[in-house]
Parts: structure tokens; sequence; C-alpha cells
């Protein structure tokens, strides 16, 4: 699967620490960048089939329809499209005008991901998007009258401007809108976003845990009430769409990620990311230099990490995977630790994977860090 981040967006949201720029100048030759980086990389993925491709950002969505096929146009030089193959757009709701919409139906994309966070107004003004709550819901009737059904929205909840009632009415709104999918996160107050800085200064009060803890729950009954699948700590998809992508990656499978900041995965222990800067990024292809730094992950990397991310999912860690790819050392390290939390209910068994009960999933986090190899 191939990862692209786009990394411009038309203004930055308070909350937010990923990599992006709001000013455009270096937008053409970003494009040309990035095409060339998939050139240069065109050997690194094994399978030459890819079952899934993904515009992340940033805001992906800035692109005009003719800069994303060309990316895809260039993707198909060296890789082929599986049959099946699910294709992302990550957006905001005000560019997903009719035009766009109409053309980016005419294109292989066929799943939107939605940047929505809430349908009020004063959620969206503390996070500082560049929609209102009116276009939130507009753009997700538009995009489903021009038959792109496969949508995935974000939310947001733990606020300091909402609360349970206002939570209860996102959720209301998401089914009365019939989006197939929500990737929902409590609101973090991340290292250097303006959130923090308005916390410190006391402008807004801090995200309160128990709050996020009751609205987290409350979703989880709520969503899989109304026909969803909660498969992964902070996603919920009805059958048949369930993201591939992040599936994979929750998986271990291996990835390539093109674009400044990107990361990638050869599956078994090599990891890689891409300087986090435009101009150099662009100035090292441009060199045709991968602008990348890579570690190899030890043993002990490569099981902790097995740990953190298959322990977020409804179908956990695999202990053959276990016994088949780590040492007895590991494995007589992970039956000692996990014996008092299966007696304690905090960890179960089921058909030979190891799991969280959902009860458990918000401190999942925290539960697999206690199993951890130092």
């Amino acid at each position: 699967m191939i990862y692209i981040h786009i990394p411009f967006c038309k203004q930055k949201c308070s909350y937010c620490n990923f990599h992006f720029s709001t000013s455009f100048s270096l937008k053409d030759e970003m494009m040309l960048a990035i095409k060339n980086e998939i050139k240069l990389r065109k050997n690194e993925l094994n399978h030459k089939t890819i079952r899934s491709l993904y515009f992340g950002g940033g805001t992906p969505s800035i692109l005009t329809v003719d800069e994303i096929k060309s990316v895809m146009d260039e993707i198909q030089k060296y890789f082929s499209f599986d049959e099946a193959i699910e294709i992302t757009l990550e957006s905001n709701p005000d560019d997903l005008s009719k035009n766009f919409l109409k053309e980016l139906s005419q294109t292989d994309v066929n799943r939107l991901s939605i940047g929505t966070q809430s349908f009020f107004d004063e959620d969206l003004k503390l996070m500082n998007r560049a929609h209102n709550a009116s276009e939130a819901e507009s753009s997700i009737k538009r995009a489903q009258d021009f038959g792109l059904e496969n949508i995935s929205i974000d939310l947001i909840y733990g606020s300091p401007t909402s609360n349970f009632e206002i939570w209860k009415e996102n959720l209301n709104k998401t089914i009365e809108l019939q989006v197939p999918h929500v990737s929902s996160y409590a609101l973090t107050v991340e290292p250097k976003t303006a959130l923090k800085n308005w916390i410190e200064n006391g402008k807004v009060t801090a995200p309160a845990e128990a709050e996020q803890n009751r609205e987290f729950y409350y979703m989880s009954d709520f969503l899989k009430d109304n026909g969803y699948d909660h498969y992964e700590i902070s996603n919920f998809g009805k059958p048949g769409f369930h993201s591939k992508h992040n599936s994979a990656y929750w998986k271990s499978e291996a990835y390539l990620g093109i674009g400044p900041s990107a990361h990638s995965y050869d599956g078994n222990s090599e990891r890689s990311w891409n300087v986090t800067n435009n101009s150099i990024y662009i100035q090292n292809i441009n060199q045709n230099i991968l602008p990348k730094e890579t570690e190899i992950l030890s043993e002990k990397d490569r099981f902790n990490e097995m740990l953190m991310i298959g322990l977020r999912t409804s179908w956990g860690v695999d202990l053959d995977k276990i016994r088949q790819n780590f040492s007895s050392e590991i494995i007589d390290y992970l039956n000692k630790e996990i014996k008092n939390k299966i007696e304690s209910g905090i960890l179960k068994i089921e058909n030979n994977r190891l799991l969280i009960p959902e009860k458990h999933w918000f401190l999942a986090d925290g539960i697999a860090s206690d199993l951890f190899m130092v």
C-alpha cells in the first residue's frame, strides 16, 4: 500500500501538530518532487499490485483533481491497482464544491475521509477549522449526490466548547447522514499548538478526561446499536466499510510513504521517514537523493510495536505470530506479564488472540505499555 503526504493547509487548526505549510508557494514544485520520489522508490515494495492508496496530509483536497490524477498516473507507471483497490482522499468540507466532486467522481478515487470534526460552530471556531457547521453537513450530502458513498468522517470529542448533549447531537447527525465510517478522537493537547498556549494562559479550559471517557463509551454503544463495528479504538465502520488502509497499518503490513514527513515500513524490521521540511525535501529529490532516515527495529521494538497497535483492535494480537517471530525469552516474558492481567479481566485470550475487553479500551495504550520490554 502507498501513502501520499500532501503538506499544505489553508490554515492551522488549533490542536494540530502534523507537518504542513499554509503557504502554497512551493506547491507546484512539491507535486513534481512527489512524483519523482515515487519513481526513485519504485522498487521498495515487494508487491507490485497495491490494495490501498491514501492521500493524507495536510489537506489533499486543496489539490486540483488533475493534480490528484497525475499522482495516480505516476504510481501506475510502476505499480498495478488491485481490482478492489481502496483509494482514499482526505478532505475538508469547504473544499468539496460541486465542481470538485463532479470531477473527482470521474476518477478512481472511491473513498473520502472528511475532516468534519463537529457539526457545531462553537467547536469548529475553537479548533480554528476553515469550515462551518452548515458546510460540514452539506459537503457530505453533496459527495453522496455524486455517488461517493464510501465516506468516513472525523469527529472530535471532549472539547471545552462541547458537552454531553452536544456530543449526542453530533452522533445523531452522523446517523441521519448515513455515513458508513467514523474515526473519532478525544481532543488532545499537543506541544507547540495554539490550544496548548490557550490552556496555559487560561483562555480555554483543559479537556476533562472523565468527560472524554464518558463520551467515548457512549459513542461506542450508540454506534454499535446503529450497525457499526467498533473494530479499532478510534474507528467504527459498517460491514464492508472498514478502512483497508488503516487496517493494514494495524496488521503490520508493509507500506510506502511518499512526501515530506511520510513514514515507510518494510513489514519486517526496517522503518524510514522523510525529512520534515518542504524546501529540503524538494531540493534533495531534485538531486535524486532520498531525504530519509532509516532505523532497524530490534526484536524488542518489533514486539512492543505489535502489542501497541494490535491491542487497539477488535482482533487483538495473534499469539501464533508471536511464537513464530520472537525468541523464547520474549514469549516467556509475555506469558508471565499477562497472567495477572488476564486474571483481573484487563486482558483476555480468545481464539488464540490476546485482546483488551472493550470496556477497558479507553485505557488501551497504558495497558499495552505496561507489557513493553525495556
